[in-house]
Order: C-alpha cells, then sequence, then structure tokens
C-alpha cells in the first residue's frame, strides 16, 4: 500500500512537473514569435495599424494625384536556357517581388505573382501595368517558393494554384508561420511554416526565416493572424537576402549580426508614398539604401515598384531616385540596381 501511495504522488507530480514545464515552454514560443493578445506584432514598433479614419483621410487625399500608370519596357530572355540551367547562378526579375532565383541546380521563386491584379477580385484592385517578365509557360520545373506574406501584391492564390497544379512534383513552399492552412486548401501538399530565425535545409542550402518590420491581412477579420519575414538563402561562401515587404528598423542591425553580410539583395524600394502613413511598414528609397549598408549587402537590387500602383508616388520615382542617390553617395552603380521586366542575371 506504501509503495501504490509512493507511486500515486510521484506521477502526479511528475505530470505536474510535465505540465510546468510545457507552460514556460509554450511562454517561451510565444515570446520568440512576438505574439500577443492573438496577434503577431514587431520588434520595435508598437503594436497597432493606421485607423480606418488614417486610411480614408490618404484615400481623399491621393484622389486627384494618382499616379500614372507607365508600362515598362520588357526585356526579352532565354526560356530554354533558364530550363536546362542547372549549374549558372541566375536571376531574373518577373516583376514587384517575384524573382526567379537558380541556384545549386534548383530554381526558386520569391513572392510569385503573374496574374493582372494584385486583388481578390477579379474585376477590381491594383492592376498589372508591364506584363510579367517570365509567362508560366517559360517558367522551369520550380523546386521551392518563397512567401513572405499573406498581402494579395505577395500571395496570389491563381499564380500558386497553377504552378503546382502544373507540375508533376510539386515545389516546397516555405511561409511565416500560421500561413500553411491556407495554401495548403489551395492545393499544395509540401508546405512548411517557419518561426523568425528558424532555419530549415533543402538540397545543400538552407533557409532561414528573418524578422522584418510589416503586418498581415487578407480579411475583413485576420489582421496580423500570421506572421511575416524575410528569407535568406544560404550555401556554402554566398549568402542571398529576400527582404518582402518591410519599414525600416534595427531588424536589419540583428540580421547583420547573425550573418555578418550577403552577397546579393532584393530590397524594396517603392510603395512609399505619403511618408505619414506608409512609413512604418514600408520603407522608402533613403532607407533602403541604409538596409544595403546595415546588412553589409555586397551588391543589391531594388524590388518593389514599376509593376502595380498601390501608393502616391509616380511610378518611375523609386527608379530615379535611386539612381540619384547612389551618384550623390558616390557609390559604384552596380552595388545597388535596378533590373528591367524580365532580365535575366548571371550573379
Amino acid at each position: 500500500m506504501r509503495r501504490r501511495s509512493f507511486l500515486k504522488k510521484f506521477l502526479i507530480s511528475f505530470l505536474g512537473l510535465l505540465a510546468l514545464s510545457n507552460k514556460t515552454f509554450s511562454s517561451q514560443i510565444i515570446k520568440m514569435t512576438n505574439f500577443k493578445n492573438g496577434i503577431f506584432v514587431n520588434n520595435y514598433i508598437e503594436p497597432g495599424l493606421s485607423s480606418f479614419k488614417d486610411f480614408w483621410k490618404w484615400r481623399k487625399e491621393s484622389k486627384d494625384s494618382k499616379p500614372n500608370p507607365v508600362t515598362f519596357p520588357l526585356v526579352k530572355n532565354n526560356p530554354d536556357f533558364l530550363k536546362r540551367n542547372k549549374k549558372e547562378r541566375t536571376l531574373t526579375w518577373i516583376g514587384h517581388a517575384s524573382f526567379l532565383f537558380q541556384i545549386n541546380g534548383l530554381s526558386i521563386l520569391t513572392d510569385p505573382h503573374l496574374t493582372k491584379r494584385a486583388s481578390p477580385l477579379s474585376f477590381a484592385g491594383p492592376l498589372r501595368t508591364t506584363p510579367p517578365g517570365l509567362s508560366f509557360e517559360d517558367l522551369p520545373t520550380i523546386d521551392v517558393i518563397l512567401i513572405t506574406h499573406n498581402h494579395y501584391d505577395h500571395l496570389d492564390k491563381k499564380t500558386i494554384k497553377k504552378i503546382i497544379g502544373s507540375q508533376k512534383k510539386q515545389p516546397l513552399i516555405l511561409v511565416p508561420l500560421k500561413l500553411s492552412k491556407l495554401i495548403q486548401k489551395w492545393g499544395a501538399t509540401k508546405v512548411k511554416e517557419l518561426n523568425w530565425w528558424e532555419t530549415t535545409s533543402f538540397n545543400d542550402l538552407n533557409f532561414h526565416s528573418v524578422p522584418v518590420q510589416h503586418w498581415s491581412k487578407r480579411t475583413l477579420r485576420d489582421t496580423n493572424k500570421t506572421l511575416w519575414c524575410g528569407w535568406v538563402i544560404e550555401e556554402k561562401n554566398y549568402r542571398f537576402f529576400f527582404c518582402g515587404d518591410t519599414g525600416y528598423s534595427k531588424d536589419f542591425k540583428d540580421i547583420q549580426k547573425r550573418f555578418k553580410f550577403m552577397d546579393t539583395s532584393l530590397i524594396p524600394i517603392g510603395a512609399y508614398a505619403p511618408r505619414w502613413f506608409m512609413k512604418n511598414h514600408h520603407c522608402n528609397v533613403n532607407e533602403a539604401i541604409q538596409i544595403h549598408k546595415d546588412i553589409k549587402s555586397k551588391k543589391s537590387i531594388g524590388m518593389h515598384w514599376g509593376t502595380f500602383i498601390l501608393t502616391d508616388e509616380p511610378m518611375k520615382e523609386p527608379k530615379e531616385l535611386l539612381q540619384k542617390m547612389i551618384k550623390e553617395m558616390k557609390m559604384p552603380d552596380s552595388e545597388f540596381s535596378v533590373m528591367n521586366h524580365g532580365e535575366t542575371r548571371k550573379i
């Protein structure tokens, strides 16, 4: 009887200790993911978004100053080479934040968007002004897709469904926390969620999810219910950074401390006006250059411009400002440049 009583007390104590350790572990996860009161938050700004009043003020102010749509030159590339390529490290700009990056024999897409609108509606919302630099038919077999967050200009349902439906083998889709369920509904079977600072490996490449300053929203009720991130792709002696959407923050100095430097970086330079409304979540050109410096990037390419009219600056302005500032700072033109839609560069 004494032995049975002892075992009972021991079991109760053990289960209590286990429950306590699980509670502590859960708290560590919540703290690590910056998850507070049911939503994800940024590292360096207070939780909360601009009010509907601010949004309405912006729309009223911009009503008479909407930028004119611009169709940019579409560079002819070589889809046959891209489909065969297993040796060269290449980068092709499809438009906005969508790139085809080929490395280590893999074809990787960043925030792929190849359809007409960045919108939940087929008849309204931001319309693409320049065709995609690669069509669906021009794409090689895609091995990995990187998604930074759930906004419609970065996560396009039609594009994802068409890619996974057209390949014999589905690509691995890497997403921030809480976003896999939505993409699985679209038919994806190989989806993996990563938290900030988590890493997964695929074919001798390491994929790191890193913090950036942004937010998420896809419906009226899901504001900041899913995480957002940037991505670092790392192979031996080479680092590639895809920033996604971000405001300027100390996150980039944190990234530099972790990775020391970047060889190639894709940094947003558009969708920044008006500053009073956009500053926390969209960097301007000057801040993009500071990000380039913070992460000690050897070469950076400006993205997130020239494809959709999302904000108030003229469509040509980000490119022109970048080139002007680079010249004023006496930086080499090749250190931070822009690409033409459809252009392929060997890196």
